[in-house]
């Protein structure tokens, strides 16, 4: 290592130990004991048929909601928290903050403005906001040009005197509906750009197990049209039931009809393995731990999947054989199917077993294919399942509030299954924009919603937000021969279809092999391993340091306040606090010291925090 390089990691790491003051309190995790609920279904419309039932969904008892808008028991966290309670922005937020109330908890403030564009952007498209893109916001938030009519605000009458309060003064502070208008604003342009696909096709590849080689060995056409084919069906927003109808009935060559690739991509093409994927994705549960009864009677839905060979090399086609002779039980006999709820359809010889299955899923009087999903994308954005984790669901793991379980559940089936609505409502909630520190420090709570949780950025958003950062590039390598593993520059992580085609740091920071599709085989948590990556590496390093975009950026700001100024927003998405500002300012002016190193050391440093590399 060169004496610059010692010098960089010297300097910052004091700066690291007085404190470039980051105030962000991550959560403490705690455990409670959860009480059995009673299980909810919800159902209203039936997407096999396109036609609304008569149906009403059954909910657990409950009393009329009354949710009055509480301050926590400390003052706000400036720069990371709004002043002010919490308002019950729609019903998510009344069956959350009536359910803290009831546990004597308070809600956290909401997140600021700078924390909520920061966490909206990683969570809807795995990107992290420019600079340009932070001053944008924080000045249409700060303006009062913008009307607060038409936003999703509470209906109570408690809610709306306090949402209401403010909006006579037209001063400084616009009021918190204005608030929530604007930011609803940047949801919905977020969930309409590219990004948000690529984000989404990501989690899917991750749930679908899209890979080329060892175990589940797609091949990389195979690999390219499922993703092809995912992407174009959340790009187009294809509603949830007939995406699922779609893979679990497929039939013809894999390479053709992506869909297939379904019955492809698995470590073993037999009945049971492909009712455990079944099981896995569309009804959150583990098809292990069922009795083998139920084991058996499920699996014979996939009994009479076929595959053969094409002329094409690696290709292979899946169809239904009514001739094929499905699996023995543990009685010696043929397995017939049976749903999971214990119903046997009387089935004819010539219909595919599958359809028959797909059928029933996706109807809204199913107790796990609605719940599953809503469960799943609540998971994806607040950091916990209401049943966590979201792909465990069974009867001794019950939801933590099963009437906002129920509720989400609802609203899946009279949208039609519009994945994207259901992203906009939880988005558009409080409880999603609430602070991650807890509102009393002294009593945290992980598991009822009180606060948004902390976590690690996944591998792919970490180093495609370094790289636009720094204005640089990734490299990455696969055991399949090129020109399969090529990758052009342009390309982030996030967007690489295959799971076979990887680098040391994806590796490093938990990116799934993709061979089972759990949710928690992505591993988000920080290590000391990782850390020291990001402190020691010359991967990381070297991009700082020889960063053309920052280096400009720091040009253009000219002066050392606006320069560490453009460094916050570049990489926390917010300004310095004043401690903040003094302290890398006294740094600069050490004396004989270049200001643009000294801004690349501060550059460096900022990488290196909790702060950047976690969603808070």
């Amino acid at each position: 290592m060169t004496e610059k390089q010692h010098r960089i990691m010297r300097t910052a790491l004091v700066i690291v130990c007085l404190s470039i003051v980051c105030h962000t309190v991550f959560a403490q995790k705690t455990s409670r004991t959860i009480k059995k609920t009673p299980a909810v279904a919800a159902s209203v419309k039936s997407p096999a048929t396109n036609a609304v039932t008569n149906r009403t969904p059954v909910v657990p008892k409950e009393e009329p909601i009354i949710v009055i808008p509480v301050t926590p028991q400390r003052d706000p966290v400036i720069p990371y928290e709004r002043p002010g309670p919490a308002p019950a922005a729609n019903r998510i937020d009344e069956y959350v903050f009536s359910q803290l109330a009831k546990q004597s908890i308070r809600p956290s403030y909401l997140c600021s403005d700078e924390v909520f564009i920061r966490r909206v952007y990683f969570d809807i498209t795995g990107t992290i906001p420019s600079s340009a893109d932070v001053r944008a916001f924080l000045s249409n938030m700060n303006s009062n040009s913008v009307a607060a009519a038409g936003t999703n605000t509470a209906t109570n009458k408690g809610t709306n005197a306090a949402m209401a309060a403010g909006t006579n003064n037209t001063n400084a502070v616009p009021d918190i509906r204005t608030v929530m208008a604007r930011r609803l604003e940047l949801i919905d342009r977020l969930l309409d750009s590219d990004e948000y696909v690529d984000l989404q096709a990501m989690k899917w590849g991750d749930i679908l197990r899209i890979k080329s080689e060892f175990p589940v060995n797609l091949w990389p056409n195979a690999v390219q049209a499922y993703h092809r084919w995912i992407y174009s069906s959340i790009k187009s927003n294809m509603p949830y039931d007939r995406f699922a109808r779609t893979l679990l009935t497929a039939s013809g060559p894999n390479f053709r009809n992506p869909p297939v690739n379904f019955y492809r991509a698995l470590q073993k093409k037999e009945p049971y393995s492909i009712a455990q994927a079944a099981a896995l994705t569309f009804m959150g549960t583990r098809f292990d731990a069922w009795p083998t009864d139920k084991r058996e009677g499920f699996a014979a839905f996939f009994g009479k999947v076929a595959y053969k060979a094409t002329g094409e090399w690696k290709e292979e086609i899946v169809y239904f054989d009514p001739d094929r002779v499905p699996p023995k039980g543990t009685n010696g006999q043929p397995i017939v199917p049976v749903f999971p709820d214990g119903k046997k359809p009387v089935i004819d010889p010539s219909v595919d077993p599958r359809i028959v299955f797909a059928d029933w899923l996706i109807t809204p009087q199913n107790p796990y294919f609605t719940k599953a999903i809503v469960n799943r994308v609540w998971f994806w954005l607040i950091g916990r399942g209401i049943i966590h984790v979201p792909d465990d669901i069974r009867p001794d793991n019950p939801p933590q509030n099963p009437l906002l379980l129920a509720y989400l559940e609802r609203e899946m089936i009279s949208n039609n299954y519009d994945i994207k609505k259901l992203w906009r409502l939880i988005l558009s909630s409080s409880t999603y924009q609430l602070s991650s520190i807890p509102s009393d420090p002294s009593r945290t709570n992980d598991i009822s919603f009180s606060r948004y949780f902390t976590r690690r950025l996944e591998a792919e958003v970490v180093i495609d937000a370094i790289c636009r950062i720094t204005g640089t590039t990734e490299s990455y390598s696969s055991p399949i021969p090129e020109p399969f593993t090529y990758i052009p520059e342009n390309k982030r992580s996030v967007e690489i279809a295959d799971g076979s085609i990887t680098s040391t740091f994806l590796e490093m920071f938990g990116r799934p092999a993709r061979d089972t599709g759990y949710e928690l085989e992505r591993n988000n948590t920080l290590t000391a391993a990782q850390k020291l990556h990001l402190l020691n590496s010359s991967q990381i390093q070297d991009k700082v340091r020889n960063s053309g975009v920052l280096r400009r950026a720091l040009a253009i700001a000219r002066t050392a306040d606006r320069q560490v100024e453009e460094l916050y927003l570049t990489i926390f998405s917010r300004k310095p606090t004043a401690d903040e500002l003094k302290i890398a300012l006294d740094y600069i002016r050490v004396k004989n010291r270049n200001q643009n190193d000294a801004m690349i050391d501060l550059a460096w440093m900022l990488i290196n925090s909790d702060e950047f590399i976690m969603k808070h």
